[in-house]
């Protein structure tokens, strides 16, 4: 799939925020500054306005590792694993603790050996055509496994 602006990136954001329910996961895979948390920017500033909620400042977690946001009945947990060492880091931090009660984005989950069976893994490349644009490949898993990302 091709994203050819931060418009496209929004727009597809939107899109599978709409689908999104409590329980799910996304695995954000990519470089530095290729587009995961501009993703997750959009995912939720999109969800906050379809609920009448002001749009939050929605940074990348880096130094604090996970912010989260409530949007009427859904919690999102927004994590980013980049400054964690070791699989031990990971499970001290309880991400799947409480699964069924929020949805969770989480960038750099490389270290992650034990996934959830309901995620949908997104791989964002920079594209060598275009310098704002992003190539994605979108993967489910679980519930997801069968569903056709590119009619989004």
């Amino acid at each position: 799939m091709k994203l050819n602006s931060l418009k496209d990136t929004f727009n597809l954001s939107k899109k599978i925020g709409k689908i999104l329910s409590n329980g799910d996961f996304i695995f954000l895979y990519g470089e530095i500054g290729v587009g995961k948390t501009t993703f997750v920017r959009g995912l939720i500033n999109n969800l906050e306005v379809e609920n009448g909620i002001a749009e939050s400042q929605i940074l990348s977690p880096t130094f604090n590792i996970v912010f989260n946001y409530e949007i009427k009945k859904k919690i999102i947990m927004h994590y980013d694993l980049y400054r964690l060492k070791t699989n031990t880091d990971i499970d001290e931090l309880g991400i799947f603790a409480e699964i069924k009660n929020h949805i969770t984005l989480i960038e750099w989950p490389e270290l992650i050996k034990k996934k959830p069976e309901n995620r949908v893994e997104m791989y964002f490349s920079y594209s060598e055509k275009n310098l704002n644009g992003r190539n994605l490949k979108i993967k489910g898993y679980g519930k997801w496994s069968n569903y056709d990302f590119k009619k989004i």
